[in-house]
């Protein structure tokens, strides 16, 4: 897993680093300052002109290293270093001082009045005024400049955080007073505001570069948000007995598909099917049974009394794990019968779409939910299903304490999903791309879910894989496809080829 931490974790993990590597404070700012100028050079040649806005603290002093570093490397460099307050780092101080040391680079040091420059159309900008430290809105001749960058309309490469942006919550920043960054090079580990879908705009492409801080630091830090990485799934996944049957693969069944939304049962059950379950039965009005019937031969069918909405619970004994909501529509009738099927379920629950929107019309509901139940709700769904969440930030935190409040595990889908546990915790799923923005991936991956929890998988474990899978087969579809013509129905092609990566992956791992 790969660690989120706090801004308070980072300046810790800053002064470990320095104590017992040890190394200088301005050592490891020149090492940071490499990486930065490094990537920059790998992606822009030395005919770009760079200008470089430098703060008065240690995100400044990274600044006039690079600038430095690029000058050394013929790169036409501009820099302006704000110093309003008279009061520089040392560390930023030292870079300043190694800058006007037969340095090329073009320098200006502004402690009043600022001239903007003319930025030419083929210009690079290098965002070094602050980074994790800050934590209140930028205003004043800040602000301006922020503006100013953003007027640009040329590439921005921002070194840690886009000035203005906070490590965590920006809940009640003002986003005209953050830079807008095309790339964002964040140091050793992502920070949680640099995920978030709002803060998207300012982050552009994020690229996390190995700054070399402490390994033993990194490892003893305790965070409640992590990332997946490809090696935590592949220990996830469960190798097939070789002399297994169907009966020991479990059976799902999916209570899905009001009449005319007979297509987010077929997504749900294919899906379902391709992600290694035994069998499927698919409860559904007796509208629907002849398309599903052939658009799903593999499935059973099990009618529900009425022609053509959900109006009466299964029973639940023979099933190992069941998944409900997906295109049920939100009648009175049917919301009767959801709430009663989730009563009489003893088994592995996943509650989606129409489910979601069944609880939110009636909260009070939420409570004869059984714990350690999925929700699978994007923002808008859980939103409704909330009372506070205003932005990105506000929803993952009530996600998060619904979770725990609820012992429940809520998979609040996006890009990137988060996963959030009945133990406060929260996993961020790294796979997956915009061609997914369509309808019926949510119940693609309903299928996936349920599939793997009725093959015993713990609902942790059950969430944690089947996003990644989702995702993994998302980007598999869109490297054969481009993302623009991506359906839902592609992810369900490429589910094989993603839990075949993972099989190879797990094998190759195994046999180092």
């Amino acid at each position: 897993m790969i660690k989120i931490p706090s801004a308070q974790q980072i300046r810790e993990l800053d002064a470990l680093t320095i104590a017992e590597e040890p190394v200088s404070s301005i050592d490891l700012m020149e090492r940071a300052a490499r990486a930065v100028a490094a990537e920059v050079m790998l992606r822009w040649d030395a005919t770009v002109p760079v200008f470089v806005f430098a703060g008065s603290g240690n995100n400044g002093g990274d600044a006039l290293a690079v600038a430095r570093m690029l000058s050394e490397a013929q790169y036409q460099v501009t820099a302006f270093l704000f110093n309003t307050g008279g009061r520089l780092s040392q560390d930023c101080a030292i870079n300043k001082g190694r800058l006007l040391n037969g340095s090329a680079v073009h320098f200006t040091e502004v402690t009043s009045t600022f001239e903007p420059p003319a930025i030419p159309a083929d210009a690079l900008i290098l965002d070094g005024l602050f980074g994790t430290g800050l934590n209140k809105t930028l205003n004043g001749g800040f602000a301006s400049l922020v503006k100013f960058i953003n007027s640009c309309h040329v590439p921005v490469v921002s070194i840690d955080m886009p000035s203005g942006l906070m490590c965590e919550e920006n809940t009640y920043n003002v986003r005209a007073h953050i830079v807008r960054a095309t790339l964002t090079l964040t140091f050793q580990l992502p920070k949680l505001a640099l995920l978030l879908v709002d803060n998207q705009v300012f982050v552009g492409e994020l690229k996390v570069l190995d700054i070399g801080l402490l390994a033993r630091g990194i490892e003893e830090m305790h965070t409640e948000m992590e990332m997946l990485e490809m090696q935590d799934v592949c220990a996830m996944l469960k190798p097939r007995p070789p002399f297994g049957h169907k009966g020991i693969f479990g059976h799902a069944l999916l209570v899905a598909g009001k009449y005319g939304m007979a297509g987010a049962a077929i997504l749900a059950a294919k899906a379902c099917l391709r992600s290694g379950v035994g069998k499927v039965t698919v409860h559904t009005p007796f509208g629907n049974n002849d398309i599903l019937q052939v658009a799903v031969p593999e499935a059973i069918l099990s009618h529900d009394k009425d022609n053509r909405v959900f109006t009466e619970p299964v029973p639940t004994d023979m099933y190992a794990a069941v998944g409900v909501g997906p295109g049920i529509g939100v009648l009175p009738e049917t919301s009767l019968a959801f709430i009663e099927q989730v009563r009489r379920t003893r088994v592995p629950l996943v509650i989606d779409a129409d489910g979601l929107n069944i609880l939110a019309e009636h909260k009070g509901w939420m409570q004869q939910v059984p714990k350690h139940s999925i929700m699978t709700p994007h923002p808008a769904e859980f939103r409704r299903l909330g009372n506070k969440s205003i932005d990105s930030y506000s929803t993952l935190a009530e996600a998060r304490d619904m979770a725990e409040r609820q012992q429940l595990y809520i998979v609040l889908k996006g890009h990137p999903t988060a996963i959030c546990t009945p133990e406060g915790r929260v996993f961020f799923n790294p796979t997956g791309n915009s061609g997914m923005a369509t309808a019926g991936s949510g119940d693609v991956l309903t299928g996936i879910i349920v599939a793997l929890l009725a093959q015993k998988y713990s609902a942790e474990k059950a969430c944690c894989l089947g996003v990644y899978l989702h995702g993994l087969a998302g980007d598999l579809a869109a490297g054969e496809l481009g993302e623009y013509g991506m359906t839902a129905s592609d992810l369900i092609a490429f589910l094989p080829a993603a839990f075949e990566h993972l099989r190879k992956n797990t094998h190759e791992r195994k046999g180092k």
